[in-house]
């Protein structure tokens, strides 16, 4: 588990966030975010005053990597490319996450190290993560201002032939009553989005579209639910396409791999991270290695599975 916790005795009493920088080598300002999360225990209760005086035995919960060896396809002294698989994490979202991308970022790169941007666990592909703070804040930034490119490969239920833009605003939503959906259209209160779309090979026999993805925009699940919208959702979204029951008893982790299979397609979501286009000093394309058109040996055939485009 990358989260461990370990005792510490402190002689000489001292303020709490100065003896974090001391022992784990960070800055004030991580220091102080580390303590407000809880991560120092006095008498197995934690403590989340960054300057409290603290002394005697105390414990201490932090990141330490748990790599499986998975390298980067390319890396240089400020930054890396991995290729994340289906079903990882970039960031543990707890400390009892067994394993993420950070695992591998951290032990290549030390505690600086960092992901700079998010892909949701389901999809694959590229995954840019930089080797140090000044690296991460530009890259950061870079995303920030949409001046790096990203296009994604998608396979899609049914028939796709032309190219298409899709600019329906996308709202977060705040009532799972009535949806399982994160987020969904809303022309009123949604934020502006923009998504173009280029079918690239139509498989009959599956009806199924692989699709070229080019998001101008950043929103949250914003390809997945632009292809649901246009009735074309993405084969294994669990999330977008599937009823409500189906949904909420994959979310409730007691959907079986058949069920997966049948209310959604494919035993994945099958949307990949393909290219990745930026400036840092040099102008970079790095595209990935993986076969994704290949992936279509996942779908499950169309006369069995129950994947709603409605």
């Amino acid at each position: 588990m990358p989260f461990v916790k370990e005792t510490f005795h402190i002689n000489e009493p001292i303020k709490a966030f100065v003896y974090v920088m001391r022992t784990l080598g960070y800055t004030q300002g991580e220091a102080q975010r580390h303590i407000s999360k809880g991560r120092i225990l006095i008498n197995g209760e934690s403590m989340y005053r960054p300057g409290n005086m603290i002394s005697g035995e105390i414990e201490m919960v932090f990141f330490r990597p748990k790599p499986k060896g998975k390298k980067p396809i390319f890396a240089n002294k400020d930054f890396m490319v991995f290729e994340k698989p289906s079903g990882v994490l970039v960031h543990p979202n707890a400390m009892v996450t067994p394993y993420s991308m950070l695992d591998e970022i951290r032990n290549i790169a030390g505690d600086k190290a960092n992901a700079t941007h998010r892909i949701d666990m389901e999809t694959s592909g590229l995954l840019l993560a930089s080797k140090h703070k000044k690296a991460e804040n530009f890259l950061k930034s870079s995303f920030e201002l949409k001046t790096i490119k990203k296009s994604y490969l998608a396979w899609a239920d049914g028939k796709l032939t032309e190219p298409f833009s899709v600019t329906a605003p996308i709202k977060i939503n705040d009532d799972y009553c009535i949806t399982k959906h994160k987020v969904f259209i809303d022309e009123e209160e949604g934020k502006a989005s923009h998504t173009d779309f280029v079918p690239l090979k139509y498989d009959e026999k599956l009806d199924a579209t692989l699709v070229a993805c080019y998001p101008h925009t950043g929103r949250t699940h914003q390809i997945r639910v632009h292809l649901f919208h246009v009735k074309h959702p993405i084969l294994g979204d669990p999330i977008y396409g599937a009823t409500f029951e189906a949904t909420s008893n994959y979310l409730d982790l007691i959907q079986t791999p058949e069920e997966r299979l049948i209310e959604h397609g494919a035993p994945r979501l099958l949307l990949h991270a393909q290219s990745l286009t930026f400036e840092y000093g040099s102008r970079f394309y790095i595209e990935s290695r993986v076969d994704f058109e290949a992936m279509k040996h996942c779908i499950y055939p169309k006369e069995e599975r129950r994947f709603n485009r409605k």
